[in-house]
């Protein structure tokens, strides 16, 4: 008999709110859950028995050419992904950026594969002016899901409980530790928490349904309380008799730390807790949020379900796996490092990508040089010398004006070997408000402990300096076209000439070798025409250069 059920795709599916979801929506719809683990693929396919019919694809969200694969078919997508389990044994960046790149990529492939509907899980947002900061981390994910054309619902929801979860674990396991409970000013603020069936009823209820497209939605229980109370219930349904002690300090810090201890989680994942629960967090009211609030669980229920007999939390589905899981990522020695840059007024992801190598042999001279070889590969290599560093190579085929990306296939400091995914991309992100710098699944040849406190480090300067020449650029309005009659821009981001020279688009001529401006005889390396005055710091000089890659990885 033919399955006539749409098909949703699902990141997070293998986590406490993702299990929960699989469970709601199998009966109604083909469920294909996205994992860049085969360990996390393994452990639940021996759920099948137990009639878990959901198909498993290897996924890494950081890949949009993998994403464009695994979405293929797919009538909506549902978005539960977060940074905040490592990805790499080496993360460089906030964990803000990390999400933007995968949530840009999530947009970016359903567009691509025909996705009708993307939903999102997101978090409650604070209303305060003062919390711009907080407001924009969050509020950021969404703008980037909801870039292309297909429809986004976004769900926010602040504390959720049921057996699995993260925030009740720790709340349980701080009850049972801890015979007088110290609680900071921020545990007095009030916050909305919601069962976790009520959350699946509110996915089940908006997605695919066109009078939700575009929505942003807060959804919380019936009841509103603060942290404190939560703490006092938890001891009530675990018989625990404690004393509580308030004191008039937020501490954030130290909160942190002494959840993280004794409340058995990771300080990654209390983080995000603590900084939520020290903001008032209360549901908006929606058409959908009374329809949830007239049928939800309350509160004490839930908790109740979220321990076994002995009072202890019910674990985490992802516990078996964490632990194999780490292994891996321990065993590969992936890197990964994502930057956030300006800028400039007019500029596209390729013209800072070609901006970029002008500018670095001239940032850490005399030690790098680059060698370009157009439209096929930058080669930095030491000083004056042949030795090559690492080589980048261009993937024209996966370029595009916003977004562009070139491999890591060889050099000195580089081990390609049984890695071909190492890369390194510029994107343009959250309507060209800023650029996106990222490096992805590179592998060090150094000893990692010499690798993490020398070549990462010096990474993160540069990285830093090129943010900082691009902030100046973006202050005095200079034009991408200021650069544009450098020689190695011309050979490289101009693509028309370098084409006539061949009959196939995107391959080098026959004639093009590899480039260098400190091939060129003294006093024709061009001068910025517009270097004079508070320009004259961004002068051309001989000995820089530049190079474009546009990708679309």
């Amino acid at each position: 008999m033919r399955d006539e059920r749409l098909t949703v795709v699902m990141t997070g599916a293998t986590g406490f709110v993702g299990t929960a979801l699989r469970r709601g929506l199998l009966p109604h719809f083909r469920l294909v859950g996205l994992t860049r683990s085969a360990a996390d693929i393994g452990q639940i396919m021996g759920e099948k028995g137990n009639g878990d019919e959901t198909v498993w694809r290897s996924c890494d969200l950081f890949s949009l050419l993998e994403l464009e694969k695994t979405m293929q078919g797919a009538d909506y997508a549902i978005y539960l992904a977060s940074a905040r389990l490592p990805s790499s044994r080496l993360v460089q960046g906030t964990f803000e950026d990390i999400d933007l790149i995968m949530a840009d990529n999530f947009a970016r492939a359903a567009q691509f594969c025909g996705v009708k509907h993307i939903l999102y899980l997101g978090r409650l947002i604070p209303t305060e002016e003062n919390l711009a900061g907080l407001r924009a981390g969050r509020v950021e994910i969404e703008q980037a899901l909801g870039s292309g054309i297909t429809p986004l619902t976004t769900l926010r929801a602040g504390l959720i409980v049921g057996p699995g979860g993260s925030s009740v674990r720790i709340m349980i396991n701080l009850v049972r530790r801890l015979p007088v409970m110290i609680l900071p000013e921020w545990t007095m603020t009030q916050t909305q928490p919601i069962a976790i069936d009520d959350v699946v009823r509110a996915v089940r209820i908006c997605l695919g349904d066109p009078q939700y497209f575009g929505g942003r939605f807060d959804i919380g229980g019936p009841d509103v309380m603060t942290f404190r109370e939560m703490q006092e219930r938890t001891a009530g349904a675990l018989g625990k008799k404690r004393v509580t002690v308030a004191v008039p300090h937020s501490a954030p810090g130290l909160s942190k730390m002494w959840v993280a201890l004794l409340g058995g989680a990771s300080r990654y994942l209390v983080g995000p807790l603590v900084d939520s629960l020290r903001h008032p967090l209360v549901a908006k009211a929606s058409p959908l949020q009374a329809t949830l609030v007239a049928g939800a669980k309350s509160f004490d229920v839930a908790l109740r379900e979220s321990f076994d007999k002995q009072g202890r939390a019910l674990p985490d589905p992802r516990e078996p796996i964490r632990a194999i899981d780490d292994r891996a990522i321990r065993r590969a020695q992936r890197v990964r490092s994502v930057q956030r840059l300006p800028l400039p007024e007019g500029w596209t992801a390729r013209q800072v990508t070609a901006e970029y190598y002008r500018w670095l042999p001239g940032a850490v001279r005399p030690f790098l040089r680059c060698d370009i070889e157009p439209w096929v590969s930058v080669r930095v290599c030491l000083g004056f010398t042949r030795w090559r560093l690492i080589e980048f190579t261009c993937a024209p085929h996966r370029s595009s004006e916003e977004r562009q990306l070139l491999y890591i296939t060889g050099g000195a400091l580089a081990r390609t070997k049984n890695n071909a995914k190492g890369r390194i991309e510029f994107r343009e992100i959250l309507d060209r408000r800023c650029m996106l710098a990222a490096i992805h699944d590179y592998t060090p040849t150094l000893p990692w402990g010499i690798y993490r406190y020398t070549q990462a480090l010096f990474h993160l300067v540069v990285m830093r300096r090129f943010g900082n020449h691009l902030a100046r650029i973006k202050a005095i309005g200079m034009p991408p076209e200021a650069i544009k009659d450098l020689a190695l821009w011309i050979l490289l981001a101009d693509g028309e000439r370098v084409r006539s020279a061949s009959d196939r688009p995107g391959q080098p001529s026959e004639s093009a070798a590899p480039f260098s401006l400190e091939s060129l005889p003294r006093g024709e390396a061009p001068v910025d025409p517009r270097a004079s005055g508070p320009a004259a710091g961004l002068a051309v000089r001989r000995g820089s250069e530049s190079s474009s890659a546009s990708t679309r990885n």
